[in-house]
């Protein structure tokens, strides 16, 4: 059984929309775990601040069946797949990870190109599983977080409900 390992994110009252997500996420799939939340800049456009987290759950679905509950998701927080790449979100859900699975389709690209590149999708991920080896990088996702530049890329811890971890 695949392991998956997912990013959720939002600006567009990100903590009603994630804890929504998250209860969602939980009834989908069972035995979900989830990364602590974060707080981060807007990336590829000028808006709110994102609070963002990753979940990771075992599952016999095949990976498309997984893409179409996270798009059932999206929608129930508002979403709709007209909306503009690079614009605020009720929610946005993306596979990281599906087991070892690597694809490139004009659908699915596995694993997801940016998880090396984004702070939001690799910190959480290296909270939820550091010693998962990357199926492409072939090094843990600790250490490629260790090697990462977060100080270009700043994350801030957040309790859900958004308030602030002192």
């Amino acid at each position: 059984m695949p392991q998956v390992y997912l990013a959720a994110g939002s600006n567009v009252e990100p903590e009603h929309h994630l804890t929504m997500a998250s209860r969602e996420l939980e009834m989908h799939f069972p035995g979900v775990r989830f990364s602590p939340w974060y707080r981060n800049r807007a990336v590829g456009f000028e808006g709110d601040d994102f609070i963002n987290f990753v979940a990771g759950f075992l599952t016999e679905l095949a990976v498309e069946e997984v893409v179409e509950r996270l798009h059932f998701i999206e929608a129930l927080c508002g979403r709709t797949r007209e909306a503009p790449r690079w614009a605020p979100r009720t929610m946005d859900l993306d596979v990281l990870l599906y087991g070892d699975l690597v694809r490139q389709t004009s659908t699915l690209n596995l694993p997801r190109p940016d998880l090396l590149k984004r702070a939001y999708m690799l910190g959480p991920l290296a909270d939820l599983a550091p010693d998962l080896v990357h199926p492409t990088e072939r090094l843990a996702i600790g250490e490629l977080w260790r090697r990462f530049d977060r100080a270009a890329h700043p994350l801030v811890p957040v309790r859900p409900g958004g308030k602030g971890v002192d």
